[in-house]
């Protein structure tokens, strides 16, 4: 697991306190390196603006690594 898995996976489970099947899908696809489905699900939540911001931002540099490891 990368460093923006681990700093998503921090994040998410300090906004999401209470472990729902929805958040241990979330955790499940960012264990399984499925970001397509992490953002999927991201879209799910109610987050305030900038909470968007951090997790978008969050799952474009775990996206970015994913590309980096492929070539």
């Amino acid at each position: 697991m990368d460093a923006a898995q681990v700093s998503l996976l921090r994040w998410l489970r300090r906004q999401l306190q209470q472990p729902t099947p929805l958040r241990e899908h979330l955790e499940a696809a960012v264990e399984n390196d499925d970001p397509a489905e992490a953002r999927r699900l991201v879209r799910r939540f109610e987050f305030s603006d900038a909470q968007r911001r951090n997790v978008d931002q969050l799952l474009d540099a775990w996206e970015r690594t994913l590309g980096r490891a492929g070539r």
